[in-house]
């Protein structure tokens, strides 16, 4: 059973597992551009000595081993989300976006052999790595949210949702005869909404000592 307390659990998961992921990548950024951060005097000797014990992981050695890594965070993150279901959405446009961001995701690492500075390429790199990033998690979100079913071809949501109604106007003395309107395979047709017995299943509520009530009683 789904419960407010197993979805806040799965909503903390898919967030941690999704900040994993955004973690590698940024100490991935760092460890590849780290001529560029000492450059700009952005780098800390106490928190290099901290860093150079995960740099010394296999992990971070080869660059496409630690993107696919960071971005299989992504989509396992994704695996456990309910994206809301949006009409409008085509596959053909979410797969632009995934096919896009992985190329651009990926296809960033020629930009080290440039000749240009370091903090040149260390601009171009992160900023073209990011964008695929984004590209490929919008493109994956925009998957989870297409509808299968075409709700506007529908033929039942246009012409076969409506039926034959009661078109004649029957009358009793105690009738109540509403005129109407309604589409019956494209065409607007009259009829009544007649009520031949009022008294059935009318509730009548007033005070205690009401004139409305005393009536009813009586």
């Amino acid at each position: 059973m789904q419960t407010g307390e197993n979805e806040q659990a799965l909503r903390k998961i898919i967030d941690f597992t999704r900040f994993l992921g955004v973690l590698v990548l940024i100490l991935h950024f760092y460890f590849s551009c780290y001529g560029a951060f000492r450059a700009l005097h952005i780098s800390y000797s106490i928190v290099d000595k901290v860093l150079v014990n995960i740099y010394r992981l296999p992990v971070f050695k080869r660059i496409l081993f630690v993107k696919s890594i960071a971005i299989g965070f992504l989509i396992i993150s994704l695996i456990g989300t309910k994206g809301k279901k949006v009409e409008h959405i085509k596959f053909s446009n979410a797969l632009t976006y995934t096919v896009l961001g992985l190329l651009l995701y990926y296809a960033s690492a020629i930009l080290f052999k440039l000749q240009a500075s370091h903090l040149l390429i260390a601009t171009l790199y992160i900023s073209v790595t990011t964008v695929g990033f984004l590209l490929f998690l919008t493109g994956i979100s925009m998957m989870y949210r297409i509808i299968n079913v075409s709700l506007s071809n529908d033929v039942f949501n246009n012409e076969n949702e409506t039926f034959p109604q009661e078109e004649r106007k029957l009358e009793n003395e105690y009738s109540i005869n509403l005129p109407a309107r309604y589409n019956l395979k494209g065409k607007l047709r009259n009829s009544f909404i007649s009520i031949v017995n009022p008294f059935r299943g009318v509730l009548v509520l007033g005070n205690p000592g009401s004139t409305c009530l005393e009536k009813a009683i009586s």
